[in-house]
């Protein structure tokens, strides 16, 4: 029996025809990637990439607020490389484990874990890297501001008294806040575990809470808890629990986590009230010196377009 085969002209053809879409495939990812690499600014010899821009758009835009300016982006973009060096001449470094820390923090309030968030983050076009680089920045240029003008950045007892008076309107409310004495307790879940693990773990947090009357059985080391340094909601959940009880579990990266209330006395150190009014007046101070100190680093920067 005659044995078929290809002819010659149509395996030539096909290998022409191969060869050719993978040229313009290689040409158009090589181009793609041309662009993405291509610099927009430098800044004392750093580069800032069109990737950069593309990514740190995406990342704001995943915030809710309004899409930035391709200029915005780069401002910011700009301001942290200046902020990163500045803090470098004066031995400021921050780790990379503290960047992760707070990385893993902001997955944790997002009832994620660190793994997933870099998932997300990915998926709407950003990256971990620009959320770290963004968080790097910020790290370093508060540590940076705060030491350098730290006498002058304090808030004096009788300025928040002036104010809190001015906010109360001269009423003599009492001004009372909470010292919490608790200690945490957490039902570990393994990492990358599915739903139906958390919520078996829930079930578990709900029957120990029903049964749970005595904080010597705690196992973790108790913290001190001002009511001023909780969250109106975390506050409003603590203030309910009775001396003794647990708070409502709750799912972190961790697993399900409650607190043993086991002491709570009033205190009048730092109130909510005198706390937000402190913060605010201190961020204020902060906000109008840090502006300024960019702005001489920024006219002495050399920083070029592209």
């Amino acid at each position: 029996m005659a044995q078929t085969s290809t002819p010659l002209y149509r395996t030539a053809l096909t290998t022409a025809a191969l060869t050719a879409a993978l040229t313009v495939a290689l040409t158009f990812a090589g181009g793609r990637i041309a662009h993405a690499q291509q610099v927009v600014a430098l800044v004392n010899g750093v580069p800032i990439t069109q990737l950069d821009v593309e990514q740190r758009t995406k990342l704001d835009q995943m915030g809710g607020q309004k899409s930035p300016s391709r200029q915005e982006v780069l401002t910011s973009l700009i301001d942290e490389i200046l902020e990163i060096r500045e803090a470098k001449k004066f031995e400021i470094d921050v780790p990379d484990s503290e960047v992760q820390r707070s990385y893993s923090g902001i997955a944790e309030r997002m009832g994620l874990d660190a793994q997933k968030m870099t998932e997300m983050l990915s998926r709407a076009g950003a990256s971990e890297a620009t959320l770290k680089s963004r968080l790097r920045a910020q790290l370093a240029w508060n540590a940076l501001v705060r030491g350098r003008f730290k006498a002058s950045l304090e808030i004096a007892d009788t300025d928040v008294e002036a104010e809190l008076h001015l906010h109360e309107g001269g009423d003599e409310k009492k001004d009372v806040g909470y010292e919490y004495t608790m200690r945490p307790i957490v039902l570990l879940v393994p990492t990358g575990s599915p739903e139906s693990a958390f919520e078996a773990r829930k079930r578990e947090a709900d029957a120990l809470r029903a049964r749970f009357a005595d904080c010597n059985v705690a196992v973790r080391e108790q913290v001190i808890k001002f009511s001023a340094d909780l969250p109106d909601k975390s506050r409003a959940i603590v203030d309910g629990t009775e001396v003794g009880h647990l708070t409502p579990p709750e799912t972190t990266a961790e697993g399900i986590q409650m607190f043993a209330v086991c002491g709570k006395r009033e205190s009048k150190t730092d109130t909510p009230e005198r706390k937000q009014i402190r913060d605010q007046m201190f961020e204020k101070k902060f906000g109008a010196k840090a502006k300024r100190y960019l702005q001489e680093i920024r006219s002495q920067a050399m920083i070029e377009y592209k």
